[in-house]
């Protein structure tokens, strides 16, 4: 099944390292993958779903890049910025905006933004795994680059709701919260830390007030929003240490990938040596190129939970990242065998096959890349690792045709027939792969002819003639099609 996390864009990274080249410029905003935070949003964020009567796995979920406490939703779409979790205390409070928002989107508040959510999703970001790999990529002449969003999402923003919207959804969210069993708390005491924000900046612009910016509040609704609350049967729930254990870690992800190497290891000293603390100094010694001190903080914490896929994942791409591509192997398989359902980890795995240069290792590359396909189709980053396996061993069909997958999925449509075409010249007519090529090309047409416009009215207010088509049926040149 195609991953929640990859429907709506093309996912960027297997791991969290990708959020490292993908981040431009301070402030900027990336579209981001990571297996472990996905799962983590995937539990709180379903039984909510499923509560509002959504179908919850058609419902993507954007995990963006940015420091400011956010989360917007509209559509069938709900953006979560690494802000909102890095600043939350509980698990409970980034639970009450998850249900928030879910109340915006059963209750149909942002029809309007439809349009606009389409256009912003659309040239997001390509789908890639690894940092390096990211980086490499976004050199090759087929054109799987880097595409950090540069400028602002824009959706949150845009995302004005009426006081009547915000209040409903409320009042929504506390239905789901009493539904799910669990507390509406988390929510008024998220609305008080950035609302106590708001008075400590003295009302100065600043990146930290976005979310107050997009959900107005007022008094009324603070009021009316504590009294359902308390008196909600699930108000008394907390949160299991075990639950705040798991928040701990997923912060310290985040921070340790996202925030500078130096002010992480201030912010988790080695005085620390919880595991949230092993796990940040894990990641900044990492990107700090410290491989030694990097190994035995993420050693350790392997040593004691044998079980985390994570710890095995993260392991394996350090060295993979250091040039150490064989010793990467054994940690990406112990990921794998983990957490098998997990298609981020299983291209991890298959790159790293493939990393060796060793052609006897690729035909279990390309097991590995095809069972991620299965569960995330739509993967361009997989299909284009999954080319370059079919390449090595020298089946030109089949790496023609993974590549029109890849461009297809990365949204350069042109492109994706042009090496449909040629995977044709070397595939058996009539053959599933033979089709599939076919597929891709009358995609690409009908993609084509979607984007040609409409003629203008001329004064005589007659249309004018219908544009002739290339010779042959030829679809437009691909630089039409790119996005």
């Amino acid at each position: 099944m195609t991953s929640r996390f990859n429907l709506a864009f093309r996912g960027l990274a297997a791991s969290l390292s990708a959020m490292v080249t993908v981040l431009g410029p301070a402030h900027s905003q990336s579209l981001l993958r990571d297996a472990e935070i996905e799962q983590w949003i995937d539990d709180y964020s379903k039984p909510l779903f499923k509560a509002a009567g959504l179908p919850a796995d058609q419902i993507e979920i954007l995990l963006i890049g940015d420091p400011t406490p956010n989360a917007f939703a509209g559509g069938l779409i709900m953006g979560i910025h690494t802000g909102l979790i890095t600043a939350a205390d509980t698990p409970n409070q980034i639970e009450g905006v998850i249900a928030h928002e879910t109340g915006h989107i059963a209750g149909g508040h942002s029809a309007r933004s439809d349009e606009m959510m389409s256009a912003a999703t659309v040239p997001m970001i390509l789908s890639l795994v690894l940092a390096a790999g990211a980086m490499a990529a976004g050199a090759t002449d087929a054109g799987i680059g880097l595409l950090g969003l540069g400028q602002n999402v824009g959706m949150a923003n845009a995302l004005m709701y009426s006081r009547g919207q915000e209040a409903a959804a409320d009042q929504a969210a506390v239905t789901y919260l009493d539904a799910t069993g669990n507390s509406s708390e988390g929510l008024i005491q998220f609305f008080g830390k950035l609302r106590n924000r708001e008075i400590l900046t003295d009302r100065r612009i600043n990146p930290y007030n976005s979310y107050m910016r997009s959900h107005p509040l007022s008094n009324e609704r603070v009021t009316a929003l504590r009294e359902r609350a308390a008196a909600s049967p699930s108000f008394a729930a907390k949160d299991t240490p075990e639950e705040i254990e798991r928040l701990k870690l997923i912060q310290a992800k985040i921070n340790g990938f996202l925030q500078e190497t130096n002010v992480t290891l201030r912010q988790y000293p080695l005085s620390d040596q919880s595991d949230p603390a092993k796990y940040a100094r894990a990641v900044a010694y990492y990107r700090g190129s410290q491989l030694d001190k990097a190994q035995k903080e993420i050693d350790a914490l392997i040593a004691a939970h044998p079980d985390n896929p994570y710890y095995f994942e993260l392991k394996g791409q350090m060295l993979f990242e250091f040039g150490q591509t064989e010793q990467s192997i054994e940690p990406h398989l112990k990921s794998v065998s983990l957490a098998p359902d997990k298609a981020l980890l299983r291209i991890n795995l298959g790159r790293a096959l493939i990393g060796g240069e060793d052609i006897a290792m690729y035909p279990q590359a390309i097991k590995e890349l095809k069972s991620a396909l299965l569960l995330e189709p739509d993967n361009a980053f997989a299909w284009f690792e999954l080319a370059r396996a079919y390449g090595g061993l020298g089946d030109e069909g089949m790496a023609n045709l993974a590549t029109a997958e890849s461009r297809y999925h990365s949204g350069a449509k042109g492109e994706a027939a042009l090496f449909a075409r040629r995977a044709q010249q070397n595939l058996k007519p009539g053959s599933p792969e033979y089709r599939q090529a076919s597929d891709i090309i009358a995609a690409a047409r009908a993609k084509a002819a979607d984007d040609v416009p409409e003629a203008p009215e001329p004064e005589t207010h007659k249309k004018d003639p219908a544009p002739q088509k290339k010779p042959d049926g030829e679809i437009p040149d691909p630089q039409i099609l790119s996005n």
